[in-house]
């Protein structure tokens, strides 16, 4: 709780995958990516209840191994390519109700930390803030960035306002108060809060290559590596 507001994560993982067959039960660090995640929730300050939501059967088997709760299958038609990926996220609050602030997390980001999650629900529970998501800087200069239309011509990307920093949703985070949720059925609108992440804590697993670096990144971290 974060003073009288319940909080639920629900980490999602689906069976299928396009680029990387099974990347959430992927061995990485000496355990499965999605067990990553399941510790980092478990260690944070302010989650009430963590969940999986599968249609996998292996995952769920794996998920209870790593400590997270699995308390239902999730719908074949809710794990599909192009799921929008709030779905699985209000299907898990219509399953369970009597919650104020709802999570998500993907299995996709390793390397958050707890604190990551702690600060997005404490923006979030904070009076008249409805969402905060995380964020990265750009790991280039917005200036370096360009439309590039069919015959190869160049046009600038426009800055921002003034004092504001061109940044990128990092997939670490979401958070939302429920009812809100349910009515926008999203968790990025004008009214949500940016919670902004050092890029070394916002790998974005979704390729064979990003596999590679996070191998590097663990094995550094934990002394092994160059």
């Amino acid at each position: 709780m974060i003073g009288a507001l319940s909080v639920l994560a629900v980490v999602t993982a689906r069976g299928g995958s396009r680029r990387v067959p099974g990347k959430n039960l992927r061995e990485v660090g000496g355990r499965p990516l999605i067990a990553w995640t399941v510790a980092q929730s478990a260690a944070s300050r302010f989650v009430d209840r963590l969940i999986v939501s599968t249609d996998d059967e292996e995952i769920m088997r794996v998920a209870r191994v790593a400590g997270a709760d699995v308390p239902f299958k999730r719908p074949v038609a809710l794990a599909r390519d192009d799921t929008p990926g709030i779905d699985p996220v209000l299907h898990a609050l219509e399953q369970l109700p009597g919650f104020d602030i709802a999570v998500l997390l993907q299995p996709t980001s390793p390397l958050r930390a707890p604190e990551d999650i702690d600060a997005c629900i404490e923006r979030c529970a904070r009076p008249g803030v409805e969402a905060c998501v995380s964020v990265a800087p750009l790991a280039k200069p917005l200036a370096w960035t360009y439309h590039v239309a069919p015959d190869g011509k160049m046009t600038p990307l426009k800055e921002g306002p003034g004092g504001t920093e061109a940044c990128v949703l990092n997939g670490a985070v979401y958070a939302a108060r429920v009812p809100w949720l349910r009515e926008s059925r999203a968790f990025v609108t004008a009214q949500t809060l940016a919670y902004k992440m050092p890029l070394e804590r916002s790998l974005d697993i979704d390729t064979e290559e990003d596999f590679a670096l996070l191998e590097l990144v663990m094995k550094r971290r934990s002394g092994h590596g160059a």
